[in-house]
């Protein structure tokens, strides 16, 4: 029989929530305890919507470190590096450099599928299992390329992922076309597409909120509105500190607050290799030519996801910045790179939300689920794809604290 156990989660975004709805559900006694006033507020609230399941290529590669030098000259409009004095930062750069060897980039991108894998049927089971209602839908998705050589690095990939289970199609623009009409507009600027049937799409807030609901009626509880001071490790069950000074202890606590749990992480002496990836994304009614399958425009860095009548487009990396203020600029880059990119997908003068998230980012892309001290788990650095990893993620975490595998 499995020990059970008194468990407190940080962080009420996807991972969080995925993970603390995984163990309630497994017969440990739960509780979520977020700054936010409700579920899913920061960076799991309008992210790209995207679940991803066989795109998982690690940043760090080849191609990324032959781009540093235009991206440092601040040629790249949508990826950007903001340098600072910060040894963290110098640390984190230099391991980025080292994962961006082809060797390195093939393992840490398949590394990323087996956990994707993992959490497309755990994310299944969890919605089928609880009734999660959060838009869920497998539209597919098609990944447009504008130059041969682009498409000749799709070309290579399709075939390493191929021999790993994932199941892909080369499409030429008239293809694509066919498959997606309202493609039809920027025919003549295609060199090639790659179609993915079976990837879904899905709410990352709503999701958050569902299973905020669910973890309640499974006897779990939640301290929303609650900040956290310290972290305390010693003794033989680990605490928190909270910011009315509030002692709060358990037999485990998983650290699944984004970049936020850098810094409690830091308390305990622990120096997580995360730093903050700032994105964007604007949510607006669908235009005239609204693709139905998600679309990944690769030349100009921009997603687009349709989420019931909705469409959610997101973009921009930018590595270093801490602050979540949506800078006119910036959004102005990416709607501008939408419009260039799909001018009819939607109706760009009627935005409903614009918003700014930190992704959380590890130098070779893979998130870090492992314990950091005793009774305290890391489960953050899930990168642009932590509502993809989420549920396997969560999966994973139920395991070390049960002691399997």
């Amino acid at each position: 029989m499995t020990a059970r156990h008194e468990i407190i989660v940080v962080g009420a975004g996807v991972v969080g929530m995925a993970t603390a709805l995984t163990l309630a559900e497994r017969g440990h006694r739960v509780t979520v305890i977020d700054g936010a006033a409700a579920p899913g507020l920061g960076t799991s609230f309008a992210n790209g919507a995207q679940l991803s399941y066989a795109y998982t290529d690690a940043l760090a590669s080849p191609g990324t470190l032959a781009q540093i030098p235009r991206v440092l000259l601040g040629l790249d409009r949508a990826l950007r590096f903001h340098l600072r004095l910060d040894p963290d930062l110098l640390a984190w750069g230099l391991a980025f450099l080292r994962n961006g060897s082809a060797a390195r980039f093939r393992a840490n991108t398949l590394a990323g599928l087996a956990l994707a894998a993992q959490s497309r049927t755990a994310l299944g089971g969890l919605a089928t299992r609880h009734g999660l209602q959060f838009g869920h839908a497998m539209p597919g998705k098609i990944h447009l390329y504008r130059s041969a050589k682009s498409f000749a690095g799709a070309r290579s990939m399709v075939a390493l992922k191929q021999a790993h289970g994932v199941t892909q199609t080369l499409l030429g623009p008239d293809e694509a076309v066919a498959l997606e009409p309202m493609l039809a507009p920027v025919r003549a600027a295609i060199v090639g597409a790659l179609h993915t049937a079976d990837e879904e799409v899905g709410d990352p807030h709503r999701f958050c909120l569902s299973a905020h609901d669910a973890l309640l009626r499974a006897g779990g509880s939640s301290l929303l509105g609650t900040g956290i001071d310290r972290i305390i490790a010693t003794g033989q069950r680990p605490s928190l500190v909270t910011s009315d000074g509030t002692r709060v202890s358990a037999d485990r606590i998983v650290l699944a607050a984004g970049t936020g749990s850098v810094a409690l992480a830091r308390q305990l002496g622990v120096r997580l290799p995360v730093q903050p990836m700032k994105g964007y994304s604007i949510t607006l009614p669908p235009g005239a030519a609204a693709p139905s399958a998600s679309i990944t425009d690769v030349a100009n860095r921009v997603v687009f996801a349709r989420i019931g009548n909705r469409m959610r487009i997101a973009g921009l990396a930018e590595l270093g910045r801490r602050d979540t203020r949506v800078d006119p600029a910036r959004l102005r880059v990416l709607i501008d790179s939408a419009r260039a990119a799909l001018p009819q997908a939607a109706d760009y003068d009627q935005i409903e939300t614009s918003w700014a998230g930190l992704r959380p980012m590890t130098p070779n892309s893979l998130p870090i689920i492992r314990t950091i001290a005793p009774g305290v788990i890391a489960a953050t650095g899930h990168g642009a794809l932590g509502w993809t990893y989420a549920a396997g993620s969560a999966e994973r975490v139920a395991d070390i604290i049960e002691e399997r595998g």
